[in-house]
């Protein structure tokens, strides 16, 4: 009597490389041959497994015997979390998740455009379909590599969406979702996207406080990154890091890699573009005690179009920098004016950036005009997102 197998985890099972190669030659034998090379298991045990005799695998291994009936089918695919549709059988649901897949690429796209243009209620509101339905095909162990890739681009964009959008009490959420897609990127072996997903990951961590482990993190993505535009963005969350743990020296080697790798990059993407690097080292020499320096470069502001959201974390930044050198009356100005936009934009993180510049200084008409506005954030924004 064969002993039953223990069965593996299928979602990293079947998105490996040799695994996702078996799947697309669409081969039941081939398929039976590497799920038990790749869980070391005997055709004695996969018996067991699924219930057949071992004469009955070794001749669909040989290829003496080849199944057409549709029930032996589904029940080896459901049995070893095998998508249906590889061998030849066709579900409602899987037809729909399948469907789903092909139109996958250009909701990630139109959500990652509407975050970088400042609507990022709307890309939450684009991906949590998605990611839901992604997340429940993953926990069923039916999902092959390809969509594993696509899983883990949309937890990344769901928690970068999320930062935009939650509270600062609630940004651990928007860290763990980022969390999860390095997870998938870790396993993936795409080198490219794991310097993104660990980069991105230590922006939101640093969000959520934890910029120790946000420095790690990011420095680790810097090791990893190959282009001058991911370079450049991992420089800038680490510059943007350093600056709030006060650490001088790592602030200034970061933004040094931040120079040299701008000018790499040509201006592209959100981090690197003249504005954003202005704004970061504005902020970073007001948290390490030289904000005369940084006063000196209030009216060097680059002259390009840039997404709301960056205008309103750039006039914040300029009215920390207002407020330490000692001009209440502007900062107050341009602090009450980022507030009106960050509502406006419903960007609750922002607001409490600004209440806090406000609290250092005490600055009360921006604490209290902040805290109303947190309020009505609170409400209008109710996500139910674990």
């Amino acid at each position: 009597m064969s002993t039953p197998a223990r069965r593996p985890s299928a979602l990293w099972l079947w998105s490996g490389p040799e695994a996702s190669n078996a799947l697309r030659t669409r081969d039941l034998a081939v398929i039976l041959r590497t799920y038990r090379r790749l869980t070391k298991i005997s055709q004695d045990q996969l018996s067991g497994v699924l219930g057949y005799d071992k004469t009955y695998i070794s001749m669909i291994e040989n290829r003496r015997r080849i199944i057409t009936d549709v029930g032996t089918l589904r029940h080896i695919a459901h049995t070893l979390a095998i998508p249906v549709h590889v061998v030849g059988v066709t579900e409602a649901d899987d037809a729909t998740f399948v469907a789903m897949l092909q139109f996958a690429d250009s909701v990630l796209t139109l959500a990652d455009t509407a975050r970088q243009s400042g609507r990022a209620i709307e890309a939450v509101n684009e991906l949590w379909p998605l990611v839901a339905r992604l997340e429940a095909r993953a926990a069923e162990g039916l999902i092959e590599r390809d969509s594993l890739a696509v899983l883990g681009r949309a937890r990344l964009s769901l928690g970068l969406a999320l930062g935009n959008v939650l509270p600062d009490d609630k940004l651990s959420t928007a860290a763990k979702w980022t969390g999860r897609a390095l997870i998938v990127a870790e396993h993936l072996g795409d080198r490219d996207f794991l310097a993104h997903v660990v980069t991105m990951h230590g922006n939101e961590l640093r969000k959520a406080g934890r910029v120790g482990a946000a420095i790690q993190r990011t420095q680790h993505g810097l090791a990893l990154a190959h282009d001058a535009e991911a370079r450049t963005s991992a420089c800038a969350v680490l510059a943007r890091a350093a600056g709030e743990a006060g650490r001088a020296d790592l602030f200034d080697a970061a933004i040094d890699g931040y120079r040299r790798h701008l000018d790499e990059a040509g201006g592209t993407g959100m981090l690197a573009n003249p504005f954003t690097f202005r704004e970061i080292i504005l902020r970073g020499l007001v948290a390490t005690g030289r904000a005369t320096q940084a006063a000196r470069l209030l009216d060097q502001r680059p002259n390009i179009a840039v997404a709301p959201q960056w205008t309103i974390i750039e006039q914040i930044t300029v009215g920390d920098v207002l407020l330490a050198n000692g001009d209440r009356s502007e900062a107050e100005t341009t602090l009450l004016c980022a507030l009106t936009e960050a509502e406006a934009y419903r960007l609750p993180h922002q607001v409490q950036r600004a209440i806090d510049t406000a609290n250092s200084r005490n600055v009360d008409v921006v604490t209290k005009a902040g805290q109303a506005m947190l309020t009505r954030l609170r409400l209008s924004t109710g996500f139910r997102i674990k």
